[in-house]
């Protein structure tokens, strides 16, 4: 039985669905709503809703951006001919953050993970080899996270792309085995990305 109103209720379970949320922060994150001002709500429910509707996908490197193509494929100073490939869009903020890359970046949305039912047709590579294929390329950097998952995916990517003729790295293991890109600190992943290695 709840001891809540049904419009409560029913804000305390739209909290839930987000990831890490409980049931304790929801209702935190429902009251906290409920006491601000109206301004307050408007322009929190404004941020939501523009953010749907303005951002859309990198059609060069899947990046989620206001522009296409986003900030980082369409700034001239950076190198267009290294590709760092990430699996998700906070990882380019965990690189970013390290002020060591000066590349373009790739994002695959996903590993392959046959146990999820994840092939390598349900993520972005067949976007990366399209990339390639256009030329121009001398590196592809493999910043996979150092899971399974991620290991199979560089490696599938490395197999795919060696026998092209570019450079293949992989980023160094100074980031802990089991760990995401987006939770590393800088030095880190500086120390990481100076240490890549070509596979």
């Amino acid at each position: 039985m709840s001891y809540y109103s049904p419009s409560i209720e029913k804000l305390i379970e739209s909290f839930e669905k987000l990831p890490s949320i409980g049931s304790k922060t929801a209702a935190r994150l429902a009251f906290y709503i409920l006491d601000a001002s109206e301004e307050e709500t408007n322009e929190f429910i404004s941020a939501i809703v523009n953010a749907k509707k303005n951002l859309k996908y990198c059609s060069k490197c899947y990046n989620i951006s206001d522009t296409d193509p986003c900030m980082i494929c369409s700034n001239p100073k950076r190198d267009q001919s290294i590709i760092c490939v990430v699996e998700d869009v906070r990882d380019i903020i965990a690189m970013e953050r390290t002020h060591e890359f000066k590349g373009v970046y790739h994002v695959l949305h996903g590993s392959i993970s046959p146990m999820n039912g994840v092939g390598p047709d349900d993520i972005r590579i067949k976007e990366l080899l399209s990339r390639i294929m256009d030329g121009g390329i001398k590196e592809i950097i493999l910043a996979t996270n150092p899971r399974v998952e991620g290991e199979a995916t560089a490696m599938y990517i490395s197999k795919l792309v060696k026998p092209l003729g570019i450079k293949v790295t992989r980023i160094a293991h100074g980031i802990p085995v089991g760990g995401d890109l987006e939770y590393t600190d800088e030095v880190t992943l500086s120390k990481a990305l100076e240490g890549r290695r070509e596979l």
